[in-house]
């Protein structure tokens, strides 16, 4: 088991999203703002799964329902509003 400060192995394929950081670095409680705004922007199906895993949907959808207006663009921002029912 790892130390549950990092986040289990972030998927290679979400890297691309991530070039100013070192994935095996990110620590998931630091860095959860980045990361879910990332997932959520940019996530296909299996990264997104992965999303949910790391974070339970109260943190996602609080996360949502405080910067998704800021950090989201649309159409983003109104599909996981409606996803997560936040607005």
């Amino acid at each position: 088991m790892g130390n549950m400060e990092f986040s289990p192995s972030i998927p290679a394929s979400l890297a691309p999203f991530f070039q100013e950081y070192d994935l095996a670095q990110l620590n998931r409680v630091r860095s959860r703002f980045t990361m879910i705004e990332r997932v959520l922007q940019f996530g296909d199906r299996q990264e997104i799964r992965w999303l949910f895993t790391v974070y339970p949907k109260p943190e996602i959808r609080d996360w949502v329902s405080r910067w998704g207006d800021e950090a989201l663009p649309e159409p983003h921002r109104t599909f996981w509003k409606l996803v997560l029912a936040t607005a």
